[in-house]
């Protein structure tokens, strides 16, 4: 266990006042190991607050590395805060910066000035859901055996991250081909993350029924281009969207490693033994989707009640990652609504969504604009979007840990309504 920080800001330029934060920390010694996504959640008010703070936070968590003892670096903190104009004379008004020693390796530490672990973090949405980003199965000192994900799993109203779809193929059911041209592409992306995507997840082949399938190197030229341009922009931004790479194929998936992505989407589910053993010799996040068949087939479903089916799945599949040497803190687990589903059964699947995060991994659901609601909704993009959205906000109440979807700016927008009513 290393150290971790809060920092959260929700007054001015945001996200700027967590890149100074950060970049100030630097100049005093504290190194930041790795940055978790930004999330943007309502303000934690008292019943007597003046509607003028009801202002969201940008929040994030770092792990960072430095020589300085605890004491001294909540003095840099605080001089941080104060350089970055921080009013400390309304406890909770707004604030420019917010900056928490969060955990301190495995230490307790209670004095009249800190405590470590922070108070009421396990309580806390805010900070369990960027924490979980970076180590999912972390335990709090002093709390028993829980993990960061087991308490989330305890709490309402979770936070999830937003990934977006960049489909950079001819013949996406979905956007037309349109990212199939470069340029739409990088501008699609930058648009997705502007609006508020934390991951970024890009594909070279169409997973839809029917589709061709894709040999790795045409895959490659397709996607590679797109990847160099976009880690070589980011890569020495802590503030930036995690990219994720779409593939079946681990030629595909170990060129992308290379590049620094973070994360491999594998949609045949870590099942090909070269994908295994690249999962087990790497370090970034691995999506492992349940399927039947590769494109899509909807001749091929599952058989009997489809819940029952993919935790089984999950549980041998688990045993045999872990078999393999692959770290399931790094795996994210996809029960692949309409590969081997039928419309009746995806729906089954995304309403006992919750029931997925009892194996300990965490869960993400890609359920949108799919076929599951074609017996309820038409082909209508925009008629497809808004039922997807109201699907999103179901699973947001169900502790969804990642959902991927196509339109990120609505969903945020929506999402952003929905969290402000939660209480």
């Amino acid at each position: 266990m290393g150290i971790y920080l809060g920092l959260g800001s929700n007054l001015g330029d945001r996200k700027q006042n967590l890149n100074s934060a950060i970049k100030l920390l630097s100049r005093k010694g504290v190194r930041t190991v790795r940055c978790s996504p930004v999330i943007e959640t309502p303000a934690l008010l008292p019943s007597d607050a003046p509607w003028e703070w009801n202002k969201p936070y940008l929040n994030l968590s770092i792990e960072v590395e430095t020589t300085l003892n605890c004491s001294e670096l909540l003095s840099e903190i605080i001089n941080i805060q104060t350089e970055l104009e921080r009013d400390n004379t309304a406890r909770w008004s707004p604030r420019p910066i917010d900056i928490d020693i969060l955990l301190w390796h495995d230490q307790i530490i209670n004095t009249e000035t800190l405590t470590i672990p922070h108070k009421d973090m396990h309580l806390r949405h805010f900070v369990l859901t960027p924490l979980i980003a970076l180590e999912p199965n972390l335990t709090i000192p002093g709390r028993g055996s829980k993990t960061l994900l087991q308490w989330s799993n305890e709490l309402p109203h979770h936070i999830p991250l937003w990934m977006g779809i960049l489909n950079a193929t001819p013949d996406s059911f979905s956007d037309g081909g349109v990212n199939y041209d470069p340029q739409n592409l990088l501008q699609s992306a930058t648009a997705m993350h502007d609006q508020g995507a934390n991951i970024l997840d890009i594909g070279g082949e169409s997973t839809r029924p029917g589709a061709d399938p894709v040999d790795p190197e045409s895959e490659w030229r397709r996607i590679g281009p797109f990847i160099e341009k976009t880690t070589d922009q980011y890569r020495d931004q802590f503030i930036r969207p995690w990219i994720s790479v779409d593939t079946r194929h681990p030629q595909t998936a170990a060129k992308a490693i290379e590049y620094g992505v973070d994360f491999i989407n594998d949609v045949a589910g870590l099942s090909d033994p070269a994908m295994i053993e690249l999962a087990a010799s790497s370090n970034c996040d691995w999506i492992a989707m349940h399927s039947v068949s590769v494109p899509a087939d909807l001749n091929q479903v599952i058989k009997g009640d489809p819940v029952d089916e993919v935790c089984q799945w999950l549980e041998q599949r688990l045993q045999d990652w872990t078999k393999a040497g692959i770290n399931t803190d790094r795996v994210i687990f996809d029960p692949g609504v309409g590969f081997g589903k039928d419309p009746l059964q995806s729906l089954k699947i995304l309403q006992a969504a919750s029931r997925f995060r009892q194996y300990g991994v965490r869960l993400m659901i890609g359920h949108s604009r799919k076929s599951y609601m074609k017996t309820f909704t038409n082909n209508d993009l925009h008629e497809r979007d808004q039922t997807t959205i109201g699907a999103s906000m179901q699973l947001c109440q169900q502790g969804v840990d990642i959902i991927r979807v196509h339109n990120i700016v609505d969903h945020t927008s929506a999402y952003r309504g929905w969290s402000h009513l939660q209480g």
